[in-house]
């Protein structure tokens, strides 16, 4: 998708103030209105000028933005792509859909960094009583979690930013620590609902929730698949063509595991029930123990001698037998 500089479009730098921002949008609306330029490109200026100001008229929202730093490349703005983990701390509100008639026409961008629970905000455009009460907006927000929190439950702490505009107009992020309890069985994907975290209502109505976005953080030792975890378990040559049995330390704990003889490449060995452990209607996951085979250095004269045993010990498998 193709990155948007919205500060560009409005015509405005990075540091304006809400009220700069209005200005702006206000003075470049009479100017391309499709009502009142006669331009081919007007319908489409326009939709580019609402969406800009939907983001930076928007303190969450513009605070989010701001995170993903200046402007790329010109190569690296036609296929950009936000880095890993760029909201992290950040929530938007399922009521906040951008401000102008046709948003179904947004670009990609703007759909992808903000366009989460698309139906929701359709849903809540329609104008409502003032008097009638009404449940506030949900937020939404990500959480890093170590593999082992699945296997375990924890209590983590996060820190969740909210944006608001201060004296002079200017966005301002002040950030709110978090307690949250991780329900053991917790899967990547997963969404922990925290009740009554989100905006506040309306009149009487209760407020909304806030819905974390669980994401696994990156480990060398294990990968999560849906419920399922794969390992990596490397072998010496021996091992792997005779079998042998070890202790093999895993999520869920310590394990006796038996290496039958007769490696292949690409084999795994099943461990049943020894995923993420069971949650609700979801049953335990897999362990898949993936074999490879760790070669030892040749760094000593005994190891270059038993490497030289080993290739007379097996003559087809030599490069010269391959042609």
């Amino acid at each position: 998708m193709e990155f948007k500089d919205y500060y560009k479009t409005l015509g405005v730098a990075r540091t304006a103030s809400a009220d700069e921002i209005k200005k702006a949008y206000r003075k470049l609306v009479r100017k391309h209105h499709p009502d009142i330029s006669k331009g081919p490109d007007a319908t489409e200026r326009m939709i580019g000028l609402n969406e800009a100001n939907a983001v930076l008229s928007d303190p969450e929202k513009r605070a989010a933005y701001d995170a993903l730093g200046q402007m790329p490349s010109e190569q690296d703005a036609r296929d950009y792509r936000p880095p890993p983990g760029w909201d992290a701390g950040f929530s938007f509100s399922d009521a906040s859909a951008p401000p102008w008639a046709g948003a179904d026409e947004q670009s990609d961008f703007f759909d992808q960094l903000f366009g989460r629970s698309a139906q929701t905000r359709r849903a809540g455009r329609g104008p409502m009583p003032s008097a009638q009460p009404m449940r506030g907006g949900d937020l939404h927000a990500d959480i890093e979690l170590d593999l082992l929190d699945a296997y375990q439950g924890a209590t983590r702490t996060m820190v969740l930013h909210s944006a608001q505009h201060d004296e002079a107009g200017h966005t301002v992020s002040e950030p709110h620590h978090l307690q949250v309890s991780i329900p053991k069985g917790v899967h990547e994907g997963q969404q922990i609902r925290l009740a009554g975290r989100g905006h506040p209502g309306h009149g009487e109505g209760k407020a909304g929730d806030l819905l974390l976005a669980v994401h696994f953080k990156a480990d060398p030792r294990w990968r999560a698949q849906g419920r399922d975890v794969h390992q990596h378990l490397a072998l010496a040559p021996w091992e792997a063509m005779l079998g042998t049995r070890l202790t093999l330390r895993t999520p869920g704990g310590d394990t006796d595991l038996t290496v039958p003889a007769g490696w292949k490449s690409g084999r795994q060995l099943r461990l049943k029930g020894r995923g993420i452990p069971a949650s609700g209607a979801h049953e335990a996951g897999n362990l898949y123990v993936e074999l490879a085979i760790a070669l030892p250095p040749a760094d000593s004269d005994e190891a270059r001698a038993a490497y030289l045993a080993m290739a007379k010990a097996f003559p087809a498998f030599g490069h010269a037998s391959r042609g």
